[in-house]
């Protein structure tokens, strides 16, 4: 990873944490353990497939712009597809409160992408190299 994209992740992954720590107080007091343990898991969840994905796309971004954008959609896919199991395989868990774990998910979400989006903005990245030499100009 370069130290853009490791200012990136900073720039989410706090800000998830702090917000996700308020919903884990929140579930604890609303739900009792059951809650709070149901919003630990929703924010692991979040942390840890939004880390995958960025880490993934960040890898990808060095080897072509068409590698980052399939690494962006396949790692998304994976993403749906592993939270469908969760999802299903949690259906009838009693051991965690399951609405918890939806708001400490959909928070979580939340968080992440407003920081991500707040930490691409302040690394002014250019999105176009402005060296770049057009074919069929001649400097005219």
């Amino acid at each position: 990873m370069q130290a853009n994209d490791v200012r990136v992740l900073k720039g989410a992954a706090v800000p998830t944490v702090l917000v996700g720590l308020v919903v884990i107080a929140l579930a604890a007091v609303l739900a009792g353990f059951p809650g709070a343990l149901g919003a630990v898991i929703g924010l692991v969840v979040v942390v840890v497939f939004f880390t995958v994905g960025l880490v993934v796309v960040a890898y990808a971004s060095r080897i072509s712009p068409m590698m980052m954008m399939t690494a962006a959609v396949l790692s998304y896919l994976v993403k749906v597809i592993v939270l469908m199991v969760l999802l299903k395989t949690f259906e009838t868990a009693t051991v965690f409160e399951p609405r918890a774990f939806g708001w400490a998910a959909i928070v979580g979400t939340v968080a992440w992408t407003v920081g991500e989006m707040r930490g691409f903005m302040k690394l002014k990245m250019l999105y176009a190299d402005p060296d770049t030499k057009v074919p069929g100009s001649d400097g005219a």
